[in-house]
């Protein structure tokens, strides 16, 4: 008899998150961090009511594929080209001290035989960089077009480039089985594909959605076809990480002339079904009795490591490029943020057998951890200074979270006239009628 439970978990998934997420919300933490709550609560880590299933988990994986597609449509190639050597030394240095600070941690507590690569893995893990907290806080402070809001605009943008070509790397000869030069050729082979299909295939897109005076549905459907056939190319055919051939399909669809109208259609339906069953299947995984002192330890270790490196890592590339020891110390506070990005490269990680299972519950702990330490420390840095005019830069990384903003503000005031316009509608009916019943 077919079984049709899966409706049922995905509909209190849902609930769960959400619910979870105005909780959050309240107390100005992000919604993210209600559904990774919600996982926990209602998985076996706690009430066991939900647990994985391979619907569940198929359905995560889409959401994930999702969100780095996402990711790379909100990355503009083109202002990588004007963010400059400073962006790129502050992204390098964040990503090359986080590497080596949770290798070296990791290193200390998982050393038993071939614990080199998961050991790398969670170095990977640190390299993130979640900027979408650290802007909403930027905003709230009108700081963000400042010299250092922009410099941390830029490093974020370079920084998931960086991350995912380590998590390719490191996923690609995780298979003991193919050499590592196969290995290297074959991402070679990838990324010269990509360049090459991709600036063709960028070109004859966007010309085909500027042949149309209006934003078409179909243009988002091409869009996420062209998403979910890149993953599986990416992984299938060049052993490369499903999540890195949507963050590549994105990027070729990236500065389209329809960027923002895809991009807000995917918005829609990541919030109502694939960013909840994403973030509630991390909370799923997580079996809080396995938490041994050892772990606990690490847990603690492991959220200090990933606030310090980022510090220490951007505000180093910071100085380098003659910032300002106040303006580093921003930057590197700006970056401290792990987000949605680290969960995705530990999903990948335990799917690929990379990252030690006793190690995933605090690698949440710590995306918790920082996605709430870092609007708290922000404005400690950015406290007591007023806005100085002659700070303020124009950027267009700012300008286009700015659009997207607008974009959604614009959807919402049409929504408001529509009910404006029935209310009126409904309002002369029963004016219209009231007569009428009377005369009978």
């Amino acid at each position: 008899m077919e079984s049709y439970s899966y409706l049922f978990d995905v509909a209190l998934i849902l609930i769960s998150t959400k619910l979870f997420g105005i909780l959050t919300k309240k107390i100005d933490m992000p919604q993210v961090v209600g559904a990774l709550l919600a996982g926990l609560v209602m998985g076996p880590a706690f009430l066991g009511i939900i647990h994985e299933t391979v619907f569940v988990d198929q359905i995560a994986e889409i959401g994930v594929i999702v969100l780095m597609f996402t990711a790379g449509l909100e990355t503009d190639i083109k202002e990588l080209k004007h963010s400059g050597k400073a962006s790129f030394v502050i992204a390098l240095c964040g990503v090359l001290v986080p590497l080596a600070g949770g290798y070296f941690l990791s290193s200390l507590f998982n050393v038993h035989d071939e614990a080199f690569l998961q050991n790398m893995f969670i170095g990977v893990i640190l390299t993130a960089t979640s900027v979408s907290i650290t802007v909403e806080t930027l905003k709230e402070l009108g700081k963000l077009s400042t010299r250092s809001g922009n410099a941390i605009l830029g490093a974020a943008l370079i920084d998931d480039i960086l991350g995912v070509v380590a998590l390719t790397l490191i996923t690609s000869v995780a298979d003991s089985e193919v050499h590592l030069s196969v290995v290297l050729i074959k991402i070679a082979a990838f990324f010269a594909i990509s360049v090459f299909l991709g600036i063709y295939l960028h070109k004859i897109l966007d010309k085909w959605m500027a042949g149309y005076g209006r934003d078409k549905k179909r243009f988002a459907i091409i869009a996420f076809a062209l998403c979910l056939f890149y993953s599986y190319a990416a992984e299938e055919f060049f052993g490369v990480a499903d999540i890195t051939g949507a963050f590549i399909a994105g990027l070729i669809l990236s500065n389209t002339t329809r960027v923002t109208y895809i991009a807000s259609r995917f918005e829609i339906v990541a919030y109502m079904l694939l960013s909840p069953v994403f973030f509630a299947s991390i909370g799923l995984k997580v079996e809080l009795p396995a938490m041994t002192v050892s772990i606990v330890l690490f847990t603690v270790l492991l959220s200090v490591v990933a606030i310090i490196t980022k510090i220490i890592g951007c505000g180093l590339g910071a100085k380098i490029c003659h910032y300002t020891n106040e303006e580093s110390i921003r930057i590197g506070v700006g970056m401290i943020s792990r987000g949605e990005v680290a969960l995705i490269v530990a999903n990948k990680g335990i799917s690929t057998g990379l990252m030690n299972p006793t190690f995933f519950g605090p690698v949440v702990i710590m995306v918790v951890v920082t996605t709430i330490v870092t609007p708290v420390l922000l404005k400690v840095v950015y406290k007591g200074k007023k806005t100085d005019y002659q700070e303020l830069e124009y950027s267009e990384l700012a300008e286009q979270y700015q659009e997207v903003k607008d974009f959604d503000a614009a959807a919402q005031t049409l929504l408001d006239l529509h009910t404006q316009l029935r209310d009126q509608d409904k309002s002369k009916y029963t004016n219209q009628q009231q007569p009428d019943q009377e005369q009978k």
